[in-house]
């Protein structure tokens, strides 16, 4: 008789259309079925991709929700080409040696670093709202979500976190949660301003942690090492962007060593939190900034191709860990 899923909570980071990564992960653990996904923490585009799988899962189980995810980012491919900006067959052929040499890469990061979102996209042009509006029923979602869902927003006035949960999950809290402040502009629910939630939950762990979840996967996007150390303006602000979302995660991190060592030492009565990674540090870390707006098909599954492999990876290496101990390294 085979053995129960082991049950696992997922926190998923942002990075553009780098997220396809985490597509590939997701799918993945889907297809393996020695996991559960019982809770997601999810920022930016990894929130879409929370609320898509989700509503998968209760249409369907573990092959809608794979179906529901490919359907997504199959529906982002065909709108970038609708897009003024989109890559042209030079600018793929540009990719493969430096995206961020394409006209079409220099001419968004001229008009995102002089003009704001109220100046250059005065209707707030963004397709990623329908599509998601499509794909899934929010109000669903709040009765009867098959995984317990926290998605992240960041209050733009205060700088806390905003985590919007069962009973207030939204269409707005979604594009909140991936409303990077360059290039949308600011979403306002009841009353309050939010930007991306990376900036202050890359992704937010607490939920997970205050909710019980003893093994916490961490689907890692944005790297935490780079080999080169930019020098272009563009890319030093794209880094140091990085930088100040990992920051953040770290910091969560530590919260979670700490907690384990007052368990450890007999201080709480709790059971101790493992943190696991997933992540292809490398290999994200080389593509350019730009290739984070690529949504051409062909790089959207070369990146989900990576995530799967990665997932496979991790299966391997660690599903015995899975309930005992962490297989991530320590951030203390």
């Amino acid at each position: 008789m085979p053995a129960s899923p082991k049950k696992i909570a997922l926190a998923l980071q942002g990075g553009g259309t780098h997220a396809a990564f985490t597509w590939g992960v997701i799918d993945q653990l889907l297809l393996d079925g020695r996991v559960e996904i019982d809770a997601i923490s999810a920022t930016s585009g990894g929130s879409i991709l929370a609320a898509v799988m989700a509503q998968g899962l209760h249409d369907g189980g573990p092959d809608a929700a794979r179906e529901a995810l490919k359907q997504f980012w199959k529906k982002v491919s065909l709108a970038s080409t609708l897009l003024p900006l989109r890559m042209k067959v030079v600018d793929q052929f540009l990719g493969t040696v430096g995206i961020d040499l394409t006209p079409q890469s220099m001419a968004l990061d001229y008009i995102t670093r002089i003009f704001s979102p109220s100046q250059f996209n005065l209707f707030d042009i963004n397709p990623l709202r329908g599509i998601v509006e499509d794909l899934v029923n929010f109000d669903m979602l709040n009765r009867e979500s098959p995984v317990k869902l926290f998605i992240n927003a960041t209050n733009a006035r205060t700088g806390k976190s905003k985590v919007f949960e069962e009973s207030n999950l939204s269409l707005d809290a979604v594009m909140a949660s991936s409303c990077l402040p360059f290039v949308f502009k600011t979403v306002e629910i009841d009353g309050e301003a939010y930007w991306d939630g990376s900036f202050s939950g890359s992704p937010a762990l607490s939920p997970l942690a205050n909710m019980g979840a003893t093994d916490i996967v961490l689907v890692q996007v944005h790297p935490g090492y780079v080999e080169d150390v930019p020098t272009t303006a563009a890319d030093i602000l794209d880094r140091a962007t990085e930088l100040s979302f990992h920051a953040v995660l770290l910091q969560e991190l530590k919260t979670i060593d700490l907690y384990n060592r007052l368990i450890a030492a007999g201080k709480l009565d709790q059971a101790p939190v493992f943190v696991h990674t997933i992540e292809s540090e490398s290999m994200l870390g080389s593509l350019g900034r730009s290739s984070k707006l690529n949504a051409d098909w062909d790089f959207l599954v070369y990146l989900h191709d990576l995530g799967v492999q990665a997932a496979t990876d991790w299966l391997e290496k660690n599903y015995a860990a899975i309930g005992h101990k962490p297989s991530a390294a320590s951030a203390a």
